[in-house]
């Protein structure tokens, strides 16, 4: 039996770590070692460069959790020897070869479109006017409207990179599919989190679970440390 008691945090795109904030206090409270990664969403090798850097500075078994793209990342650089299982969190699971574009590029009927404007120099925005209904459809309008003109720019290059070798086929991973999602479908949610065989909670909410119930976050990384504390 090990004690799992390394969480790393890693965001998804258009906005960045300080969402954590909520599941951070939570796991920290109860004695987790947290880190929380800042990544810039430019491109998929550097988002994994830099999470790879702080899952170096673990010191033992680690929980890596991935939000939205946050999924793509940690399934790169989820084959790091530190990581002993993986959490999504309403997150991309892609296979290998597969990007967070081709993920998206054949939505369930009637899914709703994520509102992402024209890219601009390479970077991609939600539209603000629309960003509280697609993304952040359970927080204050006042928090929602923080989020939108917040945006951290999301590189073209991310969306369309490839992952390698998906560490999902080799690490144990946990799911937490939000059905009221309006950016990634709530069935294409299920369907990548059958496809990796990971141990799923359901959960009602938007796409900023993190941010509205970071204790439904909280309680999956803890199952998650717990199960594997066991083998």
């Amino acid at each position: 039996m090990t004690d799992i008691r390394n969480v790393v945090l890693v965001h998804g795109g258009f906005v960045d770590g300080s969402g954590w904030r909520g599941v951070y206090d939570l796991l920290s409270r109860d004695g987790y070692r947290v880190s929380v990664v800042q990544y810039p969403t430019i491109s998929l090798a550097d988002d994994v460069a830099v999470t790879t850097r702080v899952l170096d500075q673990q010191d033992g078994p680690t929980i890596l959790v991935g939000h939205s793209y946050g999924g793509a990342v940690i399934t790169e650089a989820g084959r790091h020897e530190n990581v002993a299982g993986l959490a999504y969190i309403a997150a991309f699971v892609p296979d290998r070869g597969e990007s967070v574009d081709t993920l998206l590029a054949d939505p369930p009927p009637g899914a709703p479109v994520p509102p992402i404007l024209p890219p601009v120099d390479g970077s991609l925005f939600l539209d603000r006017a629309r960003f509280r209904e697609a993304f952040a459809g359970d927080l204050s309008d006042g928090d929602a409207a923080f989020l939108a003109d917040s945006q951290l720019a999301w590189g073209v290059e991310a969306l369309h990179a490839p992952v390698s070798e998906p560490a999902w086929r080799l690490r144990p991973s946990w799911y937490l599919v939000v059905n009221g999602d309006r950016m990634i479908p709530p069935p294409a949610q299920r369907a990548m989190s059958e496809r990796a065989g990971a141990t799923v909670t359901e959960v009602t909410g938007s796409h900023a679970i993190h941010i509205s119930q970071p204790q439904a976050v909280a309680d999956l990384v803890k199952q998650a440390a717990a199960t594997l504390g066991q083998r």
